[in-house]
């Protein structure tokens, strides 16, 4: 491992690894030293870095929250309504490839910790901003107390949860297929629009 890196660069490479072992363990549960390790550092050389551990677990919170919003951006050439079916795709896809690490996500903001409250909802806020884009009404995307920024806001919760519930059973015990649970996703946003 290269121990020239500049201080930005190794605080990427030590984010990245965090981002990485997210994927079979939860925030809370990954290991420093592990970390240090992979990077071919010491324990303390990672504090240098990031003063405390909190500071590291928020450095790689917030960036497994640009991570999502990176990759649910549809292409913007396509026309709104595919955009919309792009991205619940990729949200939907997203949330079973990186099942474990997703709910460490939901979990560190449901379990309190102030910052990952902070980055989840930032997230959750631009995800409903973009689809209320998508759905031709930009004019609620920045106003939270619209009722239609709130129905948007907790579909996504919705689909969100029923990912996380799907991509849990073993493949042979899921009900329906991905390209099922997406469109019943949007059709069921259409419905909670028109209540």
């Amino acid at each position: 491992m290269d121990h020239r890196l500049t201080a930005d660069d190794r605080k990427k490479q030590l984010v990245k690894i965090g981002l990485m072992m997210l994927r079979d363990k939860p925030i809370h549960e990954l290991s420093i030293d592990a970390i240090a390790a992979e990077a071919g550092i010491s324990r303390g050389l990672l504090f240098h870095y990031f003063p405390s551990k909190r500071d590291y677990y928020v450095a790689v919170i917030s960036a497994a929250g640009r991570r999502l919003l990176r990759v649910t951006k549809p292409d913007d050439a396509l026309p709104p309504e595919q955009q919309l079916l792009e991205m619940v795709t990729q949200f939907v896809a997203f949330i079973a490839r990186r099942r474990t690490a997703y709910i460490s996500f939901v979990r560190g903001a449901a379990g309190g910790d102030d910052f990952a409250v902070e980055v989840y909802d930032e997230t959750r806020a631009a995800l409903t901003k973009r689809i209320l884009t998508y759905l031709g009404a930009p004019e609620v995307a920045d106003d939270p107390k619209s009722g239609d920024y709130l129905r948007v806001h907790a579909w996504l919760s919705y689909t969100e949860d029923l990912a996380i519930e799907w991509s849990g059973l073993l493949e042979p015990d899921r009900p329906y297929s991905a390209d099922h649970l997406v469109d019943h996703s949007i059709e069921a946003l259409q419905m909670l629009r028109k209540l």
